[in-house]
This record gives structure tokens, C-alpha cells and sequence, in this order.
């Protein structure tokens, strides 16, 4: 095989991988709502938050490469997302927000700490290693015990880092 006819191998592969993943973002896209200009406003203020608190390259991701949907698109529908308050789609950069991320969270700081869950998996890890950083990078985020323990948000997150990972919980109270 000459080395001409093994690059257009090479080439006719990379454009079919390209056109699949541009497909599969487009259906991402195209099988779901986009957010309302007062969520997105919401997200904005959350957004603002970790950067303010130091988290520069997790809101520059969140700024610049994610795509926010309000509703599933079909491959949340197909995975299922029964308590979640927010979903990403990797490596697509979609990230869905449920009802709950607007009405459960209390105010930005708690926004942010979804968001800042959702950056984990929006570079390719999966979910204890998102509830884990997160569960560690709460007092930089300004997400305490002493100001936010009573909170929904803060219980089903402590519940599910503790299911996940039990001995990093205890280890950090």
C-alpha cells in the first residue's frame, strides 16, 4: 500500500469521526430546549461567582465551550436522570440544568457548586471523582456547612458524595 493511498485512509476516517461527532452534538442540540434569558442570567451570576472565588478555568469552560439546554435531550432521556440537578453530555459540552438547579438551589453560591460538579465531567470524569473535588473545593467556593448545611442542596450532595466515596466524607467533616 503506498503511502498516498494509506493518508487518504488516514483522511476519509478523520472526516467520518468528524462528521459523527458534529452529528451527534447537532441531535444533542436540535432534541432539546435552550435556556430562558432569565436562567441564563442565573447561570451567568453562578458562573460569575467561580471566578470570583478562584476557579478561573472552570468558568472560562463554563463561558466559552458549554451549551446550556432547559429540557433532555434524547440521550438524557435514554440514560435517565431521576435526581439530578444538572446533566453534561462528554464530550460535547452540553450541559442540561433541571428545574430543581433554579428552584432547590438557594442562591449563586449553590448554583455554582452544581456548576462546579458539572466542570469535572466536562473534562471526562466520571461521577466520584466530581462528587469528591467538589466535596473539597466547597470551602473555596465559599459553600460551607455553617451557612448552607440546612440545605437541600447540601444534604442530597453530602449524601450522595458519603454513598459514593464514605471514608473521604467522614475524613473531611
Amino acid at each position: 500500500m503506498s503511502s498516498r493511498s494509506a493518508g487518504r485512509r488516514l483522511l476519509s476516517i478523520v472526516v467520518a469521526i468528524a462528521f459523527l461527532l458534529v452529528t451527534g452534538w447537532a441531535s444533542l442540540l436540535a432534541t432539546a430546549d435552550p435556556l430562558t434569558a432569565e436562567r441564563r442570567k442565573m447561570v451567568t451570576a453562578a458562573v460569575d461567582r467561580l471566578d470570583r472565588q478562584g476557579f478561573t478555568r472552570e468558568a472560562w469552560l463554563l463561558r466559552h465551550l458549554v451549551v446550556y439546554r432547559g429540557t433532555d435531550n434524547w440521550w438524557n432521556l435514554y440514560t435517565g436522570h431521576q435526581q439530578a440537578y444538572a446533566a453534561t453530555n462528554f464530550p460535547f459540552e452540553v450541559v442540561t440544568l433541571y428545574r430543581p438547579f433554579f428552584t432547590v438551589a438557594t442562591d449563586d453560591v449553590e448554583r455554582a457548586a452544581i456548576l462546579l460538579h458539572e466542570t469535572h465531567h466536562l473534562v471526562g470524569s466520571g461521577e466520584i471523582t466530581a462528587l469528591r473535588e467538589t466535596w473539597i473545593e466547597k470551602q473555596q467556593l465559599g459553600w460551607t456547612a455553617v451557612d448552607y448545611g440546612h440545605t437541600r442542596l447540601w444534604k442530597n450532595t453530602r449524601e450522595w458524595t458519603a454513598a459514593a466515596v464514605p471514608e473521604f466524607v467522614a475524613k473531611s467533616e
